[in-house]
């Protein structure tokens, strides 16, 4: 499906500085981790009313539901029922009697998030969905926001903040693509949650997908994972030294703590299902990461999907292309391994795009009959690409 064409790397880069809903899984404290009470004696708490709209938590309700209208219509939504329902169905077996009072919006973001407003809004981003493995830990992510929308900390947060009236009017000013990025960014913003809560929220969490029949470990595997992609650019203290996490403790316990709260029993981790869902959009998605700039994070990322799948021709065209965008110390030979793979897989499992790339990088390195015979290659299979002129250019200057 087509998608708007998201801004370049500055913009992103701003905007992520507001993704809060990233310390879900980057907080809590080792004080509160504890085993989570067993499936069996948990109860779901009430469905919520809605509140009258003269009370204070009416009126933050009615401002979530203008900010969800303009959700809606955001160009980063993404409308694709397929991938809706299975994010509604997985949110309906964590809530059990929650399920018709939660919605669920996908959003076209490249970075790592999930937020929860109290009208039950929730927000998925593109660059979670990403990098992700499996339905478990989907479940774990969605879970923990769950575990704040159940225990009612957003309403905390926001009838505890000091600018809602000021956030207010900044989210209505903001316009267009960009600002479309900006609201969702302030959107994201509004839930930084306190040490006990993300705790709570982490116990909560565990609970769900224990009760729905998930592997609780996988929560220890996405921290694993996303701590990975900070650490190659932050440090091994990134955790503790980031601002983004300056209202939680120290994460050095992390890993521990979710295993301690998932225990030794096993579950669900529902691969191939989630794999399928995203099959259609994942290849928009790691362009995206590539345009997001962050390359050394991006490197990381692509290496351990490779690790997980060496054919996969996908994420070979696009660890390729983030090295010849990089460029810096044997990048290039790196970059032109990976398009060669890619290429040497079946037909209908190379990106297209791989053939330009495999040209812009002939072209860097200066050979000329090689990136002629890559971009008549590009051409062939896509005689109608949007960016056939400017190959064509190309191709002028480097014939002879």
């Amino acid at each position: 499906m087509n998608h708007p064409t998201l801004p370049r790397r500055g913009f992103l880069a701003s905007a992520c500085k507001h993704c809060l809903g990233l310390g879900a899984l980057l907080s809590g404290t080792a004080a509160l981790a504890q085993e989570a009470a067993p499936a069996s004696t948990f109860k779901m708490p009430s469905r919520f009313s809605r509140p009258a709209i003269d009370t204070e938590e009416g009126g933050l309700w009615n401002m979530m539901d203008r900010e969800e209208t303009k959700l809606r219509r955001s160009p980063l939504a993404i409308k694709d029922a397929a991938l809706t329902k299975y994010l509604t169905d997985l949110t309906c077996r964590l809530t059990d009697g929650h399920c018709p009072d939660i919605r669920v919006h996908v959003m076209r973001m490249p970075m790592f998030n999930a937020t929860m407003a109290p009208n039950g809004m929730m927000q998925v981003w593109s660059g979670l969905l990403l990098r992700v493995e499996n339905e478990a830990q989907l479940a774990a992510i969605v879970g923990h926001e769950l575990g704040h929308y159940l225990e009612r900390h957003q309403l905390e947060q926001l009838r505890d903040a000091k600018d809602k009236a000021m956030l207010a009017q900044i989210i209505g000013l903001v316009g267009g693509v960009a600002g479309a990025v900006g609201r969702i960014g302030i959107m994201a913003s509004m839930f930084a949650f306190s040490r006990e809560h993300e705790a709570r929220a982490d116990q909560m969490g565990m609970r769900l997908m224990k009760q729905a029949g998930y592997d609780g470990r996988q929560a220890a595997t996405v921290w694993d994972n996303l701590l990975g992609e900070l650490k190659i650019t932050g440090g091994d203290e990134v955790g503790q030294r980031n601002a983004m996490f300056a209202t939680h403790p120290p994460v050095g316990t992390r890993r521990d703590d979710l295993l301690k709260l998932a225990g030794d029993s096993g579950g669900n981790l529902g691969a191939a299902e989630f794999q399928k869902v995203i099959a259609p959009m994942r290849f928009g998605w790691l362009q995206d990461e590539i345009r997001r700039g962050q390359f050394e994070e991006s490197v990381v990322l692509f290496d351990r999907l490779v690790k997980r799948n060496p054919q996969d021709a996908q994420v070979l065209y696009a660890r390729g292309e983030v090295y010849r965008q990089r460029a810096e110390k044997d990048d290039l030979a790196h970059s032109l391994d990976d398009f060669q793979k890619a290429a040497s897989l079946a037909p209908d499992k190379t990106p297209v795009e791989t053939y330009r790339s495999l040209g812009l990088l002939h072209k860097q390195r200066m050979d000329s009959p090689a990136a002629v015979q890559a971009f008549e290659k590009y051409l062939s299979l896509m005689p109608d690409a949007p960016d056939g002129g400017m190959v064509k250019s190309y191709l002028s200057e480097l014939k002879p």
